[in-house]
């Protein structure tokens, strides 16, 4: 075990939040409960998620297509896909569940169409080793940035929109990466040649502006390493599907997706990718300083 991975796990432990312990045992005193109307789109095979394109919840989020945990599968019994629904949708500080489902009304054929991927499926996903092409973002400072500008460095990059309210999707990507920088900031066996990138694949809506605002919740107004941007479709439709990206638009801006983090070694190649939600702060910080020295020296 090597000298930064034992700086980490104390590193971790320190930065382990007892606001956030205390929260998992009083989340019923915390959480936020809304009703909403909407229609299924995609139910999972285990029933544990459903995708469902739902009306505006005032307050909370605009109409969104968005992919949501059931806990009882037994919710879905006579739900099918097309169908509108009426549920109760339950957000605590860190995860979410729809229950309550009811049927209003049943499928028809052009409900049960999902609208197609934005990104052209003939191009080849990107494998451990491959080059990442170059591709053109607008930084949250109005410039452009290309990933050639941080050649020399590691980089981590995951995409984000800043509307998504759920907090295991894309607010998880910016606690974690808040989380990973801190690790990394603050062991002296780290390496400093590396960068942080968060990508919004909702360009139209998140304006530098909007994206300066955004980040600085996350970073405390401490950019240190750590850039916000957003691709423009032309370069979206390029990048996410070397990437397994799954970024599906409809009528009136709603967004359905996937979650895709990404580590780059300090030639721009792959290094190591995270599916999903599920990979913690730590593990992102060693796989940088992995990367970081799978080239040292060339």
């Amino acid at each position: 075990m090597n000298c930064f991975f034992l700086a980490l796990i104390v590193a971790t432990l320190t930065l382990a939040s007892p606001r956030l312990v205390c929260a998992a045992g009083a989340a019923s005193a915390t959480n936020q409960v809304h009703t909403t109307q909407g229609l299924v789109r995609e139910i999972a095979r285990d029933g544990h998620k459903a995708v469902i394109r739902h009306e505006a919840i005032p307050g909370y989020m605009p109409a969104m297509t968005m992919e949501f945990n059931v806990r009882d599968t037994n919710e879905l019994s006579g739900i099918a896909v097309g169908d509108t629904v009426t549920f109760r949708l339950t957000v605590s500080e860190e995860t979410h569940w729809i229950d309550q489902l009811s049927k209003v009304a049943s499928a028809t054929n052009s409900d049960s169409v999902v609208k197609p991927q934005i990104t052209p499926s003939q191009i080849a996903e990107l494998k451990p080793g491959d080059f990442l092409p170059d591709y053109e973002l607008i930084g949250e400072s109005g410039k452009t940035v290309r990933f050639s500008e941080f050649r020399g460095k590691v980089v981590a990059f995951t995409f984000i929109f800043t509307r998504c309210p759920l907090p295991d999707y894309c607010p998880r990507m910016g606690s974690n990466f808040a989380k990973a920088r801190e690790l990394m900031l603050a062991n002296t066996y780290a390496p400093t040649n590396w960068q942080f990138l968060s990508i919004s694949f909702d360009p139209d809506f998140d304006k530098p502006a909007v994206l300066s605002s955004y980040a600085n919740f996350y970073r405390k107004d401490n950019a240190d390493r750590w850039l916000f941007a957003a691709a423009p479709i032309s370069s979206l439709v390029q990048l996410a599907p070397r990437l397994d990206l799954m970024v599906n638009r409809e009528a009136g801006g709603s967004i359905s997706h996937n979650l895709r983090t990404v580590v780059l070694d300090t030639q721009g190649r792959i290094y190591r990718q995270f599916d999903g939600n599920q990979w913690t702060p730590s593990e992102l910080a060693q796989a940088l300083v992995d990367a970081a020295a799978a080239h040292k020296g060339d």
